[in-house]
């Protein structure tokens, strides 16, 4: 035997011709023919010694194919077998074919011959493979999983994606190379593709072997079918998968839809044709929370404004609506590049255009007024869902057409994954922008990393890390809302300081007993409140974060993906938030006029404490959990997890009954069989999941209808045929409860979305509460300030003082060199920061920017005290940067971000620039710097350090006056330069100095001399012509003509004298315009 499977081998194996292949050659009749050749009647000979190389690198693969396509040689003569000295055929050409195809890279001669194999006979597959090959077609873009048996297979380049991605094995079967995962680790593997920036599909099998065995496809293969979609955008809201936070804290994970359309808007002041030339309408949905966010802007040609949103928002998915231009396709390929894994899809918006977006919004709105989630609805909640209805469609004909056709290319692409319900809430749709709120430009959020460092992208060391201090997930994506949003309106921003001073005050913070001006102009002491309150909010948060992310958690039960273990907790988790804050009796004392009685004093947080702890809420959340058997849904039991009650759920009352009667019909057999073997206490026995046994000795004998299951020693265990027909009869009913089960609790979760909306209220409450206790916990332990706001009609000002950076503050710790800031509109309103290297001169610009941002976000601020006005917008232009693949060199990026500011900035703008014109030459960039700061400005502070040249000693303190020099020989020593470049470096800037220094003097002294000959003989000529005032016109027009032609020399001289550096060639200069001028005055 194993001399034969050797045989097979050396067949399989055994080199093979290199002619090229073609008919004649490759013919087996010719080959395995004896007398073809006289040559086969030669005596045997041993087979040949085994040698194969596998290879599986690409490029051994390559190398190994040239080889063999390289060089033939001249066929070998057919092999004799040792035993029957007959001829041993070669193999099956095309399956040998096949598998070198397979296993080594074809070489281009081979693959010009593949075709014409595989049209010569047509592929056979086996029923699996076929239904992969029509799901493949009906999916092309999709990533397969298919399910078989105890594993989830990939197939074809599905299998070598797999392969690559998630590190498991490839091979070939049959058609098709493949590789499999196991079905428990399905999270993971689904988890990975997808953060690779694949859409990943879930095939499953849509029947039982129960099912299978009762149906007409009882000897075909089971059927599949496409039962989930996986994207970035979409996973946490899906089923089976979502809901998961693993390492990941709960970044949001927007799908953002861009359309666009071509504009031109000219810039009347110069009329030239510059400014805006597309207007760009999004659409950005974050599926798993709810949030819907729309915009419809003009933007210019560096795309600053998209660019903005982008960065504000990071989006996982991008769905571009073609067509686009390609300033705004090369910056959205941009962010999205290999690195970020961000999922690219475009779509055509040419079947939106003339009201069809609109037709298709509408008729989603339409279906879903025709839904009613409820079996017997009352008719107040019928009112209530037609006035939410009427309102979110007056919200959609007032949005703009751009905005709309996003819209309307979103829901088509939910509607592939069963997610466009989400767009239908009116109540979560929010503007990107809005009259209460900052929106911080790109460069803003970058230069000042408000959100992310520049060193490696992180979260750390950023404005967002360093005020994050919440307690739960959806908190801590509402604080960075606030952060790339700061209020506008001063009487919110007052409201959320109230609201900190409060929590913190309730802390016993130092810095919160100051006084809370009131919005009327009057200051309101704010008492000590009761530590209860400190207890409570603590205890409430604390609670939240360790449960699961409640806000994805309703949404997922709005999209009825959620499991009953994890609706119970999330459900569980908001009942008792709302029972805590309960017990502060805010709605009690609403009836009191007594303000010191109160527990809290603060309007907004009462108001946030009532919608969070709602009556409606609570009762609701009561009403549903009662519905459920916590039991049953720890262990995902849905057969038994609604607890039936007032007439619900007929169907699977139905069910269960019709299970309790087939279960008691086959435990009713065995009293039949006590009968029919006179054995009183024969009993069914269970072994191995195996039920309902009858277990007899060996010696006994049954009738042949008996199935024989197993058996030991002594005893053989039997199935009879009533057994058996009951055992049937037994799982298809089950199948059917299932079925019923699984039908009432999608019905329950449909019933949920009547509550959503203030559910959603509800979750957005604690997340506005736990971004305030987060502020209020910086505040105590940083020892901060609460920021002081003057009025709108007062003018714009700054002023802070022992100011700190936010950041460094808390990096270097006592350290750090506080400086003070005084801005105001009618005195000095600008400042110019000089200072040598590294003396702090972008540490100190950026840490004004950072407080005025903290401040209006509702925080308090590092400094002893500060006095700021309502600023609508922060802008910087900092640092040297290019962008070669967008075609943008580092002087285009200085002046595009410089001319956002000028086009974008108002009097109550905080602009901020540093080293302008640092990608032009030194006098290209003192022009571009005087004309963007185009008003009178005043040098004022600066950074002081001594002049030594041997040390140099940072103050880091501003005081007033013009830095001297840079120092860059400093930086030098902390760079560890070698110290005999250092010195060189000294005496040849002392050089350049002393130089620069002359040629200032000798500029100075020229304009002098130049302005004295100008003086004498400006008055010479006017004596002369006092004594001659005819002189001129003595001549005709030729000489007009000369007269015209002398002064045009006289003043090119004039300037070529001023211009020149040379104090020898300006007298030379001077002395030709001098003998001009005489020759002028004698005429």
């Amino acid at each position: 035997m194993g001399k034969q499977k050797q045989q097979v081998i050396s067949r399989f194996f055994a080199p093979k011709s290199k002619t090229p292949l073609n008919p004649s050659t490759s013919s087996p009749s010719s080959s395995s023919n004896p007398e073809a050749e006289p040559s086969l009647r030669n005596p045997p000979t041993p087979p040949p010694k085994i040698s194969a190389t596998v290879t599986f690198s690409p490029s051994k693969r390559l190398r190994s194919s040239q080889l063999s396509s390289s060089n033939p040689k001249p066929s070998k003569l057919p092999k004799l077998s040792p035993h029957t000295q007959n001829p041993i055929p070669n193999p099956n050409p095309s399956l040998h074919q096949k598998f070198l195809d397979k296993l080594l890279e074809p070489s281009p001669t081979r693959l010009e011959q593949t075709p014409k194999t595989q049209s010569s006979c047509k592929t056979k597959y086996t029923p699996l493979e076929q239904q992969v090959v029509e799901l493949k077609d009906r999916y092309p873009d999709v990533l397969l999983m298919v399910e078989v048996g105890y594993r989830y297979r990939f197939f074809g380049q599905d299998a070598e994606i797999a392969a690559r991605v998630l590190g498991i094995y490839a091979h070939l079967d049959r058609n098709f190379m493949t590789a499999s995962v196991p079905t428990f680790r399905l999270n993971v593997h689904v988890r990975r593709l997808v953060s690779a920036g694949y859409k990943v599909g879930v095939v499953k099998q849509t029947e039982t072997a129960a099912i299978k065995a009762h149906g007409e496809n009882r000897a075909g293969p089971f059927c599949r079918g496409l039962s989930a979609l996986y994207t970035k955008a979409t996973l946490e809201a899906a089923e089976d998968l979502g809901g998961e936070e693993e390492g990941c804290r709960g970044e949001s994970n927007y799908l953002v839809c861009v359309a666009e359309k071509s504009v031109l808007e000219k810039n009347m002041e110069c009329g030239l044709e510059s400014g805006f030339d597309v207007k760009i309408g999004m659409v950005a949905v974050e599926i798993s929370t709810g949030d819907v966010v729309y915009a419809e802007f003009n933007d210019n040609f560096m795309r600053s404004g998209l660019e903005a949103v982008v960065l504000s928002l990071l989006p996982a998915e991008l769905l571009l609506g073609e067509p686009l231009s390609k300033q705004t396709e090369k910056l959205l390929l941009a962010y999205a590049g290999p690195a970020s894994n961000v999922r690219v899809e475009h779509a055509s918006l040419e079947c939106f255009k003339d009201g069809g977006a609109l037709a298709e919004v509408m008729s989603l709105y339409e279906n879903m007024s025709e839904y009613n989630p409820a079996d017997n609805p009352k008719q107040s909640t019928e009112v209530i869902e037609q006035g939410s209805h009427r309102f979110a469609i007056e919200g959609i004909m007032n949005m703009p057409d751009l905005v709309v056709q996003a819209l309307a290319l979103s829901i088509r692409h939910l509607k592939q994954f069963g997610f466009e319900r989400i767009l239908c809430l009116g109540a979560s749709f929010r503007p990107f922008s809005s009259n209460v709120e900052m929106t911080l430009s790109a460069n803003t959020l970058q230069q000042l990393e408000v959100l992310k460092n520049n060193s490696d992208g992180s979260e750390s060391g950023s404005l967002l890390q360093s005020l994050n201090r919440t307690l739960t997930i959806f908190g801590s994506r509402l604080l960075r809302q606030w952060v790339t949003h700061p209020l506008c309106d001063r009487n919110m921003i007052s409201a959320r300081l109230d609201a900190v001073s409060e929590i913190s005050e309730s802390m016993g913070s130092s810095r919160a007993s100051q006084n809370i001006g009131g919005l009327d102009g009057e200051d309101s002491d704010i008492t000590i409140v009761q530590p209860e309150f400190s207890y409570i909010l603590s205890s409430v948060l604390t609670n939240l974060g360790r449960s699961p992310d409640i806000q994805r958690g309703i949404t997922r039960i709005f999209h009825r993906t959620a499991t009953p273990s994890e609706f119970i907790a999330v459900i569980q988790a908001i009942l008792y938030a709302g029972k805590q804050l309960q017990q502060l009796h805010i709605e009690d004392e609403d009836n009191s006029n007594n303000m010191r009685a109160k527990t809290v004093h603060s309007g907004l947080l009462r108001k946030l404490i009532l919608t969070a702890s709602s009556s409606s809420v609570i009762g609701n959340a009561a009403k549903m959990l009662s519905t459920l058997n916590k039991e049953a849904a720890d262990e995902n039991d849905l057969q038994n997890l609604i607890i039936i009650s007032n007439g619900q759920f007929t169907e699977v009352a139905r069910a269960r009954k019709e299970v309790q009667l087939a279960r008691e019909k086959l435990d009713s057999l065995i009293d039949l069989y006590r009968k029919r073997l006179g054995m009183r206490k024969l009993e069914f026995l269970s072994v191995s999941g195996t039920t309902h046994l009858i277990e007899l000795p060996l010696d006994l004998k049954v009738p042949l209808s008996w199935v024989k299951i197993n058996s030991t020693k002594k005893t053989v265990r039997y199935h009879p045929p009533e057994v058996l027909t009951a055992l049937e009869q037994l799982s298809l009913e089950k199948e059917k409860l299932n079925i019923a089960s699984k039908a009432a609790w999608d019905s329950f979760l449909k019933e949920f979305s009547k509550y959503y909306a203030e559910f959603q209220a509800a979750v957005q409450a604690l997340a506005t509460l736990d971004c305030l206790h987060s502020l209020a916990i910086l505040c105590r332990n940083k020892n901060y300030v609460r920021p002081d706001f003057v009025y709108d009609d007062e003018p714009v000002q700054i002023h802070i003082r022992a100011g700190r950076h936010p950041v460094l503050d808390t990096t270097l710790q006592d350290n750090f060199v506080p400086n003070d800031t005084n801005l105001h509109a009618d005195r000095e309103y600008c400042q110019i920061v000089t200072g040598p290297n590294m003396g702090g001169k972008s540490c100190y610009i950026r840490q004004v920017a950072l407080i005025a941002i903290m401040a209006q976000v509702g925080s308090f601020v590092p400094a002893s005290s500060a006095k700021l006005h309502v600023l609508d917008g922060i802008y910087t232009r900092m640092g040297a940067s290019d962008s070669i693949q967008q075609g943008r060199s580092t002087f285009l990026e200085e002046l595009s971000e410089a001319s956002h500011i000028i086009h974008n900035c108002t009097a109550r703008s905080l602009v901020i620039i540093d080293e302008l014109g640092r990608g032009t030459s030194s006098v290209g960039a003192y022009h571009v710097s005087y004309l963007t700061s185009h008003k009178d400005i005043k040098d004022m502070d600066t950074v002081d350090s001594t002049t030594d040249h041997e040390d140099v000693i940072y103050l880091y303190k501003l005081v007033t006056g013009v830095s001297e020099r840079s120092f860059g020989f400093k930086v030098a020593q902390l760079a560890q330069l070698p110290s005999s470049c250092i010195s060189r470096a000294t005496v040849m800037a002392s050089r350049l100095e002393a130089l620069e220094s002359c040629r200032t003097g000798n500029r100075l002294e020229n304009k002098r001399l130049l302005e004295k000959v100008l003086i004498d003989n400006e008055q010479k000529s006017q004596e002369n012509m006092l004594e001659t005032p005819v002189c001129f016109h003595q001549g005709g027009a030729g000489d007009l003509e000369d007269i015209d032609n002398a002064y045009k020399e006289f003043f090119l001289n004039l300037k070529a004298s001023i211009s020149d550096d040379d104090l020898a060639r300006s007298f030379q200069f001077l002395n030709h315009a001098q003998s001009i001028a005489k020759d002028l005055i004698s005429r």
